[in-house]
């Protein structure tokens, strides 16, 4: 059987970083179309000013509306296009970096990726989650290659709220159960091909990462400090995640968080946040031991993440509400279908409703 890694060429992590993003983009082009949402931009712009007056490139912006929709990256190509831009940076969040990640893929340019949180594993991956312009999940989109190169500045995300890194946990714990369970099916990744001992052990490190590190990484995150602690999770958060998801393959986990953003009440809720709880629908479906249920439990409540359906904004856990989230996760060609055994819609909504129960809403389904 083929086994494929994927990577990005180049990933580069530490404090005040960004002051030297010139040095990546000056490799590939001397314009770039910086692809940001405006407060984050602005957030950061003292350290772009800085870079842009070491000299060799320029930043021109084009805006992004704040969701990755098809209209936007076809709207931001054609700008990037008119400005005769031979470089993208991608900044931001998840969805800023998969818009500019999608451009580049298009256009056939260099993308360099400087996230500004630590809220998921988006900044490594060659993939994009589409949504429509109302939020909801479409589809994915896959690069021809991954990120030139992931730029992590460990102080901008330190100053930045901490629910992004608790929600970047969220997402990271999915890893190790995804790609687990792709790899007893044999299953494929995001690459088509299976898994390599390689990526299944980063898997592996990146769940018992978060159990280590976690809670230290978000008391310095709260306090605003860049600790080895913090340096860990970011790491774990874009880096082991990244690479253990799109290497070692999605299941169910990601798949029911497909689902449950069909509910309006979840479009309050982060992607992580909603991983999570789809974790332990995951873990639920594979009749997961009780000791490491109660793990992953544990974790998540210790940080606050979602752990029922209440956690997420939804109340009414009627069948009505749920089977269309259960069908949704079920669709043709979801990564649920990944999973080492057969997994239809009634398997779906009685492992949510089983999951939101141990997680403590206590609910009755009606």
């Amino acid at each position: 059987m083929r086994k494929i890694l994927t990577s990005p060429s180049k990933y580069v992590q530490g404090k005040d970083e960004l002051y030297n993003i010139g040095d990546y983009v000056t490799i590939y082009g001397r314009k770039a179309l910086l692809v940001a949402h405006k407060d984050d931009q602005a957030r950061v712009q003292d350290y772009l000013d800085k870079a842009v007056a070491k000299g060799g490139f320029e930043f021109v912006t084009g805006g992004f509306g704040g969701e990755c929709t098809l209209k936007e990256i076809g709207r931001l190509e054609q700008f990037a296009a008119a400005e005769g831009c031979d470089v993208i940076v991608g900044l931001g969040g998840g969805k800023a970096l998969d818009t500019a990640k999608a451009i580049a893929n298009r256009a056939r340019i260099a993308i360099i990726v400087v996230p500004t949180i630590a809220a998921t594993d988006a900044p490594c991956s060659g993939s994009s989650v589409i949504y429509s312009e109302h939020g909801e999940f479409e589809s994915y989109l896959y690069a021809r290659q991954n990120p030139n190169v992931v730029l992590v500045d460990t102080g901008i995300i330190a100053n930045a709220p901490t629910r992004f890194l608790v929600a970047g946990m969220g997402d990271a714990l999915s890893t190790f159960f995804e790609a687990r369970s792709c790899v007893r099916g044999f299953t494929y990744n995001n690459s088509g091909a299976v898994s390599t001992k390689a990526a299944m052990e980063l898997a592996r490190l990146c769940y018992e990462t978060l159990l280590e590190d976690g809670l230290k990484a978000k008391a310095a995150n709260d306090s605003k400090v860049v600790t080895q602690a913090l340096e860990n999770i970011i790491e774990t958060n874009i880096l082991l995640s990244g690479l253990g998801f799109e290497s070692g393959g999605l299941a169910a986990a990601h798949a029911v968080h497909n689902g449950l953003t069909i509910l309006e009440e979840t479009h309050h809720y982060y992607h992580g946040e909603k991983v999570a709880f789809g974790t332990l629908v995951h873990m639920v479906l594979e009749n997961a031991p009780q000791e490491e249920l109660d793990t992953v439990l544990g974790f998540c409540k210790s940080l606050g993440l979602p752990t029922c359906l209440k956690d997420l904004g939804v109340t009414d856990i009627s069948e009505a509400r749920l089977m269309p989230v259960a069908e949704r996760a079920c669709a043709e060609g979801e990564s649920i279908h990944n999973m080492p055994f057969p997994v239809t819609k009634y398997d779906v909504y009685a492992a949510i409703l089983a999951a939101d129960r141990l997680g403590g809403s206590g609910g009755e389904a009606r």
